[in-house]
């Protein structure tokens, strides 16, 4: 019997406690102060608090409600010592009664934190190349998290920074998981390019002086673009003469690497699957138009060349300037046979030198 009375005394305690602290006034003009205002502890590490009761309160009834730790009364003041954090949800109150019964109480804000088990980036439902210009989902996702509203992700590209996101929904003081967003555009420059986050718990001026971070893993991205051409600009019209070589580049960059088709060409000129159509020696019969197809599995591209050729006719020149010279052998020869079988003068003919008679000059 006597048992059931001390269990009945120690419930109406409890009831009396919780009383308390349901009724506690927090807006009282004199009130208790934690030292310090707030605290923020690592989960599983130690932590303390003072309580001071203000000059002007009343000391008969001055007390700390928690759910962990102890706590020692020494008359204004209450120490609280939790030898290992544990707890996710707590909210210790130090409260004093009034002679009329009214409680006047204040709360010691606690964050407990924890730093990721695992950070991961990756690209939302999608696996395999990318494509240029195209619209993807990067996630970071963090994993097993507390507080989570305190996490701040960066997502970067190299060592690019590209967005930062935050936890917006519903608070939650125990370890979550959760996934972070952001939406890219990619080039034909982000093939190769090293994708990764980092988590960074920033718990403000009460935290940690190095705020607690974690970085993922990167991945590479392979983006798949359309064969684009690398060949400098070139004329509308390639004019060569005979004789001349022929060197036509059409080499092109992409992703896959491209392969290369020629087509529509002028007689007697063989398909080709090089990137580069050379022909060693050009002829008239290869004047015309030449067309490059550029392929890959994300498009083609085509490149038409024009090519004229003219004679060489420096071989001509040379025949003309050879027969007007054998003429004029010719002739100069025909003319002195004439003039040693007394006939003509040669240099009658071709008078290259004149000889003046001396006449006398009368003083």
């Amino acid at each position: 019997m006597f048992s059931r009375y001390v269990l009945v005394i120690v419930s109406l305690l409890d009831f009396l406690s919780d009383f308390h602290v349901s009724c506690c006034d927090e807006s009282c003009t004199n009130r208790t102060v934690f030292t310090p205002s707030s605290l923020v502890v690592k989960h599983g590490d130690p932590t303390s608090a003072i309580c001071s009761l203000c000059p002007s309160c009343p000391d008969d009834i001055f007390n700390l409600e928690k759910s962990v730790g102890s706590h020692v009364n020494n008359g204004s003041t209450i120490t609280w010592t939790v030898d290992k954090m544990m707890e996710w949800k707590m909210t210790p109150l130090c409260y004093y009664t009034e002679a009329d019964g009214h409680q006047c109480c204040t709360p010691l804000n606690v964050t407990v934190y924890k730093s990721p088990d695992l950070v991961s980036v990756s690209f939302m439902n999608h696996s395999g190349p990318l494509f240029e210009s195209r619209d993807y989902t990067l996630q970071c996702e963090v994993q097993n998290v507390a507080p989570v509203r305190s996490v701040h992700v960066t997502f970067f590209r190299g060592q690019t920074e590209l967005g930062q996101k935050q936890y917006l929904s519903k608070p939650q003081k125990e370890p979550v998981t959760e996934v972070f967003t952001l939406s890219i555009s990619t080039t034909k420059e982000d093939d190769g390019a090293q994708y990764w986050c980092q988590a960074k718990l920033e718990l403000g001026p009460d935290g940690p002086q190095t705020p607690p971070m974690v970085v993922s893993k990167n991945v590479t991205a392979t983006v798949y673009y359309k064969p684009q051409q690398l060949a400098p600009s070139r004329p509308d019209v390639i004019t060569l003469t005979q004789g001349d070589p022929l060197e036509l580049d059409c080499t092109a960059v992409g992703n896959p690497s491209p392969s290369y088709t020629w087509t529509s060409l002028p007689d007697g000129v063989p398909p080709s699957n090089s990137r580069v159509l050379t022909i060693q020696s050009v002829a008239s019969g290869h004047e015309g138009q030449y067309t490059c197809s550029v392929s890959n599995d994300v498009g083609t591209n085509t490149v038409t060349f024009r090519v004229a050729v003219k004679p060489y006719i420096i071989p001509y020149i040379v025949v003309a300037a050879v027969v007007v010279f054998t003429g004029l052998i010719a002739v100069a020869i025909y003319f002195y046979k004439q003039g040693r079988m007394g006939q003509y003068n040669l240099k009658d003919v071709f008078p290259f030198h004149k000889q003046h008679e001396a006449v006398p000059t009368v003083e």
